[in-house]
């Protein structure tokens, strides 16, 4: 199992769901699932949904075609893929009925303890400057809560066209150099056909989407990202093992923490919808989807060339000892990467202040000026005002009929 499997399995996968795609946008609508406009999202018309199908049905083919695994990961590549087929269907009867949210936590739970039962689990990890940690009976339990938590995160990320798919396959994309870089060859493979399969999609996914994978392809991807991160990395003696999946999985990690924060605050059950995603945010600000979409893959790529490095820069031996050149580089690295993600958070939240604040003046003062609206804001910003003109603009909005 190498990078030639692995090449072709991408192919495979993409090729696969480029064309079935437009079948299950098909399905979809003859069988009612259709995603209806709506004051939270960003869809200007009703969309087929399914569209994970396609990607399922992509990455079993692909998977069947290019790898060959050996007897001692075929149980767990075989439950892998039964857990995919599952929540796929689980997600497929989401998008079509809504079902209840104990109801789609429970198929969840049952689709990520399937891979975890044939032995996707984490037994023990190493972590940097601490050591090797063993889980003992707890591995499995908290391997499930770790495959399903990134199933919901990948999920609520699902929001704007083409961004769930083109962050995961950048995800898996990061994934499987480093799990063939840890000898982790079926796991490299997984990630290469999860690629493929979303790049696949995201063919007729980019906006303006003529289908969504819905829950049934956010969840299944969710999945397989899971499964891969625990094969591919967290399973592995590697230090920096539980490193590498908070890294390339960061941006739905941050969003989903964000938005929970963000309900619990307000009182607000977590499971409910609402337009506080990222996507919502960069929306608002009026970024257009394409550029909102290229602004979080940017992001993406960043944090994934980073855990990438991470992997091949020599900055320490094989006993533990750092390289003071290479920890200082690493370390400036860190930072940018750091500094960047910050700055971006920022920005968004600077820029959405600085539009409310320009709508409140204009509701107070009909004539006022540009450079009165910018002086205030600069005002508002040195005197950190900013949850004050929310609140008031907010409120104001909800009120207009």
């Amino acid at each position: 199992m190498g990078e030639l499997d692995a090449f072709w399995g991408f192919l495979a996968a993409f090729a696969v769901a480029a064309v079935l795609t437009p079948v299950t946008a098909r399905f979809a609508r003859s069988v009612g699932a259709v995603d209806q406009p709506r004051a939270r999202g960003l869809a200007e018309a009703p969309t087929p949904l399914l569209g994970g199908l396609a990607i399922l049905a992509a990455v079993v083919v692909a998977t069947l075609l290019t790898l060959d695994p050996t007897p001692r990961v075929e149980d767990r590549v075989t439950g892998i893929l039964l857990g995919a087929v599952l929540i796929a269907v689980v997600g497929a009867l989401d998008d079509r009925f809504e079902l209840h949210p104990g109801v789609k936590l429970a198929g969840q739970v049952v689709a990520a303890a399937i891979p975890v039962n044939a032995g996707v689990e984490v037994e023990n990890i190493t972590l940097p400057f601490i050591g090797a940690q063993d889980f003992g009976s707890l591995g499995g339990p908290l391997t499930v809560i770790g495959i399903v938590a990134v199933m919901n995160v990948v999920n609520f990320s699902d929001g704007v066209d083409g961004l769930a798919a083109g962050v995961c396959a950048i995800a898996a994309a990061t994934f499987a150099v480093i799990a063939f870089d840890l000898g982790r060859g079926h796991a490299g493979i997984l990630a290469a056909v999860t690629a493929g399969a979303a790049l696949g999609f995201l063919v007729h996914n980019f906006h303006p989407a003529s289908v969504f994978m819905g829950d049934c392809g956010s969840n299944l991807l969710g999945l397989l990202l899971g499964c891969i991160a625990v094969e591919g990395a967290v399973k592995t003696q590697a230090v920096l093992a539980l490193v590498f999946p908070l890294l390339v999985l960061a941006i739905p990690f941050l969003d989903t923490t964000f938005v929970v924060l963000k309900r619990m605050k307000y009182r607000r059950p977590v499971y409910r919808p609402d337009a506080n995603h990222f996507h919502h945010r960069f929306s608002r600000i009026g970024f257009s989807q394409r550029r909102t979409v290229a602004y979080l893959y940017a992001w993406a790529s960043m944090l994934g060339v980073f855990a990438i490095t991470l992997r091949f820069v020599p900055y320490s031996d094989d006993s533990g000892t750092l390289d003071p050149l290479w920890t200082a580089v690493m370390g400036a690295l860190g930072l940018v990467v750091l500094a960047a993600s910050v700055y971006l958070v920022y920005v968004l939240e600077i820029l959405k202040f600085r539009r409310l604040n320009a709508l409140r003046l204009r509701r107070q003062q009909p004539g006022v000026s540009q450079d009165e609206i910018d002086a205030d804001a600069e005002q508002r910003m040195e005197t950190g005002e900013f949850e004050a003109v929310r609140r008031e603009t907010e409120e104001f909005q909800r009120l207009q009929p």
